[in-house]
């Protein structure tokens, strides 16, 4: 992709736009490291000064990552992604869990009830990606394939601005399960996501919001702390979960004692 070389402001701004359109083409996904400096040099026929700037530029709005020693990874498809990352990268994890909870549980029964069947291969396919990643034992592979699968269902719902924001608050949710996942992932934490997609398949939107809503709350155990003024705890309600028939399924692995604090939403 050679680029013409105009005025080297002009320049700086046509590389900062390719390389911007490889992150929102879904080229350079989410969690990807970009190629290398001499690479682009390479591909766009400029100087490195002129990529140097650009990548730098993009990782002051928040798209790229710089990783000494690493390379450059793409952490937000937006600048609006990118600023909800570092707004929201420490906010409290009941708090988080409670916005993923209503947005998804939302976004389900809509899915459940818009869902078309080019939709459904896909969440097919994707709960298949994230199984694969899982017996894999791959974190950072399961964490994308995670999100990416719960990304599929609110789109699914076919509200766009929905989708839009969910997908802006990207890479908050990729650091949220990257904490619950820790280093390793084991089989009596597992989740699965099976019963969702089967609520959305049979257009079953209080199931299918019902277990989408649940998922956020059954993290590591002891991450989310009790409401503010609530010394005894959270009490039971349609947004905390507790234990019993109600609660999304989470396959464990000999035993059942994955059941109190699954990992992987």
């Amino acid at each position: 992709m050679p680029l013409s070389h105009p005025r080297r402001s002009a320049l700086s701004e046509q590389v900062i736009t390719a390389l911007r359109q490889q992150i929102v083409s879904g080229e350079w996904p989410v969690g990807s490291r970009i190629p290398t400096e001499p690479e682009l040099v390479e591909q766009l026929g400029v100087a490195r000064n002129t990529v140097r700037e650009a990548v730098r530029a993009l990782a002051h709005n928040g798209l790229l990552d710089i990783r000494q020693g690493s390379g450059t990874y793409v952490v937000a498809t937006s600048e609006l992604a990118g600023v909800m990352h570092r707004r929201f990268a420490d906010a409290d994890p009941r708090h988080f869990a409670e916005l993923r909870s209503t947005l998804e549980s939302a976004a389900a029964r809509l899915a459940a009830e818009r869902r078309t069947e080019k939709d459904l291969k896909q969440l097919d396919a994707l709960l298949v990606r994230r199984e694969e990643t899982w017996a894999s034992g791959d974190t950072e592979a399961f964490v994308t394939a995670d999100a990416t699968f719960h990304l599929a269902v609110v789109a699914a719902s076919h509200n766009e601005v929905m989708t839009a924001m969910y997908a802006d608050l990207g890479e908050v949710m990729r650091e949220w399960l990257r904490e619950d996942v820790g280093s390793e992932l084991t089989p009596e934490t597992h989740m699965d996501h099976t019963r969702l997609v089967d609520a959305i398949r049979a257009s079953d939107a209080a199931t299918a919001g019902q277990e989408a809503a649940g998922y956020p709350f059954l993290c590591r155990a002891g991450r989310i702390g009790r409401p503010a003024g609530d010394a005894d705890g959270p009490a039971p309600d349609a947004g905390t979960p507790t234990a019993g028939a109600d609660t999304p399924t989470v396959r464990a692995g000999a035993d059942a004692g994955g059941l109190s604090s699954p990992v992987g939403g």
